[in-house]
């Protein structure tokens, strides 16, 4: 493919998905990251920008063959109709399957339970709209049709579904309310690991409250108003308080005993995709969290 001057200046990936119609931009910055795309002769970045002129040649791979196996795993299910299923996700638990994990996802029960999810996730993800890390517990909304896949998805990007979350992180915030707002994207040398770019990457945006201070800690109601990959672990680090237990974002010390990230998805507001009405649950805390709060000295009561 050669570049044009319609596209001078543009990324890289935005300009694959844009001569490309059956490729997203999300699937261009897999395939650059990946090493698929050369431009002039040469591995691309992802943050890569094209000039007229350019050359740029796009090797598209044979897709892995996936088989979702049903497994009869037990789930936390907060509600379900012919519609959607809200499942409160235990951490630990993967929620799609992808390398390394094949199996005891989220998505391996959910066929089991639910066999015609909706299929608009692609064949490995049936049904999710929205993710939670496989460390961080509490409400996921999943859609069993492609009516209400479109609706979920509809309300995540115009906020009519809204996610609250409960977070014990290091230190304290500098004010009790705040908005953490920024462009999230890959680190650019640990490619595994998000952070706060000041070029490239999408546009962040998550809201916290401070409930309750501790002597070396705080604990926070968060709210996102974007959904991106790691989004509060990293915002929460880029304030100087990262999430209690997260081994990739938040350090080896003083993690007070916990066993992984402390951050749970609390409370989950949407609408239901038929009926029009609103449906609002919560999930309480699980125990490690409680007992993490008590620790501190903190009252888990509210999250109960």
């Amino acid at each position: 493919m050669i570049v044009t001057a319609i596209h001078e200046g543009e990324r890289l990936d935005s300009f694959i998905a844009s001569v490309q119609a059956d490729l997203s931009r999300s699937r261009a910055q897999k395939l650059i990251a990946e090493g698929f795309v050369k431009l002039n002769g040469s591995l691309a970045r992802v943050s890569s920008r094209v000039k007229e002129g350019d050359h740029v040649s796009l090797t598209v791979p044979d897709p892995e063959p996936l088989e979702i196996r049903p497994e009869n795993i037990a789930l936390d299910v907060v509600y379900e109709d012919s519609d959607i299923i809200v499942v409160n996700k235990p951490a630990g638990m993967v929620v799609h399957p992808g390398a390394g994990n094949y199996c005891g996802t989220l998505v391996n029960a959910l066929v089991s339970r639910c066999p015609d999810l909706s299929g608009i996730g692609g064949v490995a993800r049936p049904g999710i709209v929205h993710r939670l890390d496989k460390q961080t517990s509490g409400l996921i909304a999943v859609a069993k049709n492609d009516a209400a896949h479109n609706s979920l998805a509809r309300q995540l990007k115009d906020r009519s579904m809204s996610r609250k979350y409960v977070a014990v992180v290091k230190g304290w915030p500098r004010r009790n309310e705040g908005v953490v707002e920024s462009n999230i994207g890959r680190h650019k040398t640990h490619r595994k690991k998000m952070a706060v770019l000041k070029e490239g990457g999408k546009k962040a945006v998550t809201l916290y409250k401070v409930a309750q201070r501790f002597d070396s800690a705080s604990l926070l109601e968060i709210s996102l108003m974007t959904g991106r990959t790691h989004q509060i672990r990293v915002h929460m680090l880029s304030i100087n308080c990262p999430v209690i237990g997260d081994p990739v974002y938040g350090g080896k010390d003083a993690t007070f005993g916990m066993p992984r990230q402390a951050l749970h998805a609390w409370r989950l507001s949407l609408v239901l995709p038929v009926s029009g009405s609103r449906l609002e649950l919560k999930a309480p805390a699980p125990e490690d969290m409680k007992a993490l709060i008590a620790r501190l000295g903190g009252d888990p009561g509210p999250y109960l």
